[in-house]
């Protein structure tokens, strides 16, 4: 049975930090849930770990679909939230609610995840009335880096602070089952994480937060691009997957590979036909 929006809201009340890593694929997804995760997210930050982008903002919902549906067939136990991509929730509610619905019949997630705070409030409250779980998203909000001038530290004046507390204040209120705070102050997400009721879950807010979420590939060391501050390398594999990668190619040059105990044989009274036949075929020629 999987983790649900209650086991995990029930984490807070009993002060049980909650762990939560992006998965893409198969493999990660797989790792991920073995390792104990209750909760995976198929984020828009496939968008750099994935494709290839600077940013997440090319990402579409199809993308999203394809990722997720893998992650959810491939575990058992993890809650899996989708990333609703850059505007395909922000045109109107009734967008939100049809690709919400789209989202968790596609792929079988069990939550959507939208970025906004107050004045997303609405949305959230409609979606979640139709029985979709929705996480929200604030601080940094990385579709909007370009309205904000890049990957951005937000809430560190006065006024920035107070609006990520109506912020928040407001996407619980509106029915958002937990949230990410992205990027925040950790005093700021600390406080912000004690006025709330709903789980926290930081990225970059420090320590006090309910909860954390990290990139997969930012944790393995396999991003080697950029490093974001919030992230731990808690191992290096990108330079253990390219020495491998070297020594292969290096193998087959010098064609030591494949090896005998690489290889496949066949019985020798068929080799010995094979051999007859085709020395009568060179004849006739």
């Amino acid at each position: 049975m999987r983790v649900s929006i209650r086991d995990i809201q029930k984490m807070k009340a009993d002060r049980e930090p909650i762990v939560m890593i992006t998965a893409y694929d198969a493999t990660s997804a797989r790792l991920s849930e073995a390792a104990g995760v209750p909760m995976l997210l198929v984020g828009d930050s496939l968008g750099m770990v994935i494709q290839g982008h600077d940013v997440p903002v090319p990402v579409t919902l199809e993308h999203i679909m394809y990722h997720a549906e893998i992650v959810t067939r491939v575990t058992a136990t993890a809650l899996i939230v989708g990333d609703m991509p850059f505007m395909s929730y922000n045109v109107s509610v009734e967008q939100a609610l049809t690709n919400s619905a789209r989202l968790m019949q596609a792929s079988g997630v069990g939550a959507v995840k939208m970025e906004g705070g107050e004045y997303l409030a609405e949305t959230i409250h409609r979606v979640t009335q139709v029985g979709i779980p929705v996480m929200a998203h604030i601080g940094l909000q990385p579709q909007s880096v370009y309205k904000v001038g890049g990957m951005r530290v937000q809430g560190r004046d006065l006024d920035g602070a107070r609006q990520l507390l109506r912020d928040a204040q407001a996407i619980e209120e509106a029915g958002a089952f937990a949230v990410v705070l992205e990027s925040v102050p950790a005093p700021l997400a600390e406080m912000i994480t004690h006025k709330l009721q709903i789980p926290t879950i930081g990225i970059g807010a420090g320590a006090a937060t309910d909860g954390q979420v990290q990139v997969f590939h930012d944790i393995l060391g396999l991003f080697e691009e950029f490093t974001p501050r919030h992230a731990k390398h808690y191992a290096e594999l990108g330079g253990v997957i390219r020495e491998a990668i070297g020594n292969y190619a290096r193998d087959v040059r010098e064609r030591k590979f494949p090896a005998p105990e690489n290889s496949f044989n066949m019985k020798d009274d068929v080799l010995a036909a094979l051999q007859i036949n085709g020395a009568d075929e060179h004849a006739g020629h």
